[in-house]
């Protein structure tokens, strides 16, 4: 199978390396910078426990080095998607199958948009991954569960060969026919850590050593699920307790969150795609989100702060 990996940070790297090691065509692109450079060069390095191997995978910054692609996963920051995806036109062909494993909520209608309904699929994935350096990560795959399935439930042939695909790979994968309950299962687990993490700048062993926020984590995991209950939406989730405890399975205590990793970076986060999202359909159903609320509006502030500094250094 012939894959590109849109968005190659940790995450992207790891689906990567897992998939090129299984022996299929598969391509890292990503944004021209060091690790697709590095990768270029030397390789991709891979630490997983406590082993670590080298991996040698395609990489590039150029859609038209690639070319049309059977499968594309869209792992680019959610509010990068429709402008990353209408740049990368490159890598679709009428076949071509597009599938979000982003954070959040509403990617799959940003494809939609560009590529078509018929071609998106839908995904959340558990498996983590830590940039520690250009061209060198950390990942925690074992005992990780991917879900995908079609957007309308359908137990389609081609879902079911990229379920075989990736268990191929090592990659523990499940078709759901309810999806959209998947990817709020997901939302659950994302709510409990991403912002809390990139507020307080905590690490999973520090956050999962403070009784305070771990109380503030489980009040806005309720939130969600009143949220999703109210929206209809089938949950196997049920209560916020075991989203805390899902989040931080298998992962050291040294895992930092993407939105942790962004911050870090001094980028903008996918804060509107998580608790954003559940404060949005919070106002749309009626369930009040006060803590989600909070925890955007802090982020949203560190945002500003650091887009502040950026704008005074750069006069300098």
């Amino acid at each position: 199978m012939k894959i590109c990996i849109l968005g190659s940070g940790a995450l992207g790297s790891t689906f990567g390396a897992a998939l090129s090691e299984a022996g299929h065509e598969t391509w890292l692109l990503n944004r021209a910078g060091a690790h697709i450079d590095a990768i270029r060069q030397h390789g991709l390095t891979v630490i997983e426990a406590d082993s670590e191997r080298s991996v040698r995978i395609k990489a590039t910054s150029r859609a038209e080095e690639v070319g049309p692609v059977d499968l594309l996963i869209v792992l680019v920051k959610s509010f990068a998607t429709r402008e990353a995806v209408a740049g990368a036109t490159a890598l679709l062909g009428p076949q071509t199958v597009v599938l979000s494993l982003q954070n959040g909520l509403g990617h799959e209608d940003l494809l939609a948009e560009v590529v078509g309904r018929d071609q998106v699929i839908a995904g959340k994935t558990y498996v983590g991954g830590v940039l520690l350096a250009p061209g060198r990560i950390r990942c925690g795959v074992a005992g990780k569960q991917t879900f995908i399935g079609e957007l309308d439930g359908r137990a389609s042939a081609r879902i079911s060969h990229i379920a075989e695909v990736f268990r191929g790979a090592g990659l523990d994968t499940t078709v759901s026919e309810n999806i959209l309950g998947t990817m709020w299962d997901k939302l659950l687990v994302n709510v409990a850590t991403g912002a809390l993490t990139g507020i307080t700048m905590l690490t999973y062993g520090q956050l999962y050593s403070e009784p305070l926020l771990r109380e503030t984590a489980l009040a806005a995991v309720a939130e969600a699920i009143a949220v999703a209950k109210a929206a209809g939406v089938a949950l196997s989730l049920s209560k916020p307790e075991q989203a805390w405890n899902l989040a931080s399975d298998g992962l050291p205590a040294s895992f930092k969150t993407s939105m942790l990793q962004s911050l870090e970076k001094g980028s903008v986060t996918e804060i509107d795609f998580i608790n954003g999202a559940v404060v949005r359909l919070g106002q749309r159903h009626g369930v009040a989100t006060p803590v989600n609320a909070t925890l955007v509006a802090c982020v949203k502030g560190i945002e500003r702060a650091m887009g502040d500094q950026q704008q005074e250094e750069a006069k300098r």
